[in-house]
């Protein structure tokens, strides 16, 4: 693992590429380019922020977040991989998987013609992770910075056996108010109601907010929209490689318990994830791959 000052040597660009240690003691890149800047923890290869040139964050960060080894920060975009919730069988591995919790290593960082800069990491295998994961795989991960977020993850099986992956790209979009908040994209969709016990139900309209919402949306292709009409803004969200959005907010109760949200943080996030979660795991065979995509466009509303 590169040190600061290595990383920026070997893949810092003077004026828009840096990266930096701060006060928790983590490595961060931080991006600044014509159309946007970003920054992301190399702890969990979690972006912590986003933001088109000349708007707010389109990402959220907790107030209340702590900042530890090992441990996901609240908000940004966490990596849930290789599965997502709870292990299938075992109680006592980590949830969403070990790739949120491990340091990621940088493979190239390019400044691209069009002004936009694009990151690459991988998650090398480290001490501990083999009791986790038996399996040979690599994963990786390419940002594209600029007036859109782009974000692939893409699973190599290297084995001789097939592979079953679930994942998720965690994402606390930063909004105004959710008790004004809609989602739009997910109408006439199936959905599994972790509230309520994994009943299943289909998507009747928009999704408004108005108690905990934790579900997992099925045969859900298209683009998703957040409309924020305090901030003023559309979040459009499109994806390829999935077919399965997850939907949460912890709502007063659930994130009064949470000592890293706060108690009115709920207030100023929802996540929507592009996921293979549920009934879209997808099963790789020996020597194959999997691509899942998103891409985030902020659109300002006219006053």
């Amino acid at each position: 693992m590169h040190s600061v000052s290595g990383l920026n040597q070997c893949y810092g660009i003077a004026g828009q590429v840096n990266f930096i240690r701060d006060a928790h003691g983590f490595d961060l890149v931080e991006v600044t380019n014509a159309q946007a800047t970003a920054r992301l923890a190399l702890q969990g290869a979690q972006l912590l922020h986003w933001a088109p040139v000349g708007q707010q964050s389109a990402i959220w960060v907790s107030d209340q977040a702590i900042y530890a080894p090992g441990k996901p920060v609240r908000g940004g975009a966490p990596v849930c991989w290789p599965w997502f919730g709870p292990h299938e069988s075992r109680t006592d591995f980590p949830a969403h998987g070990f790739a949120r919790n491990q340091l990621w290593e940088i493979v190239s960082v390019v400044a691209l013609p069009d002004g936009s800069t694009q990151l690459s990491l991988r998650l090398p295998g480290q001490e501990g992770t083999a009791e986790l994961w038996p399996h040979d795989t690599a994963l990786d991960m390419e940002l594209t910075i600029g007036k859109h977020l782009k974000v692939d993850l893409v699973t190599r099986n290297l084995g001789d056996q097939p592979v079953t992956v679930g994942q998720a790209l965690h994402t606390y979009f930063h909004i105004g108010d959710i008790r004004q908040v809609s989602i739009l994209g997910l109408e006439g969709c199936p959905y599994v109601d972790k509230v309520r016990h994994g009943e299943r139900h289909v998507q009747a309209g928009e999704i408004r907010f108005e108690q905990e919402t934790d579900r997992i949306y099925l045969d859900s292709t298209r683009d998703v929209v957040i409309h924020d009409p305090v901030l003023g803004r559309r979040i459009h969200i499109a994806k390829k490689g999935s077919a399965s959005t997850v939907v949460w907010n912890p709502w007063l109760e659930k994130a009064t318990a949470m000592k890293d949200l706060g108690a009115d943080g709920y207030t100023h996030m929802v996540c929507v994830e592009n996921a293979n979660a549920a009934d879209d795991v997808r099963i790789l065979p020996a020597g194959s791959s999997h691509r899942m995509e998103v891409c985030y466009t902020v659109a300002m509303e006219t006053p």
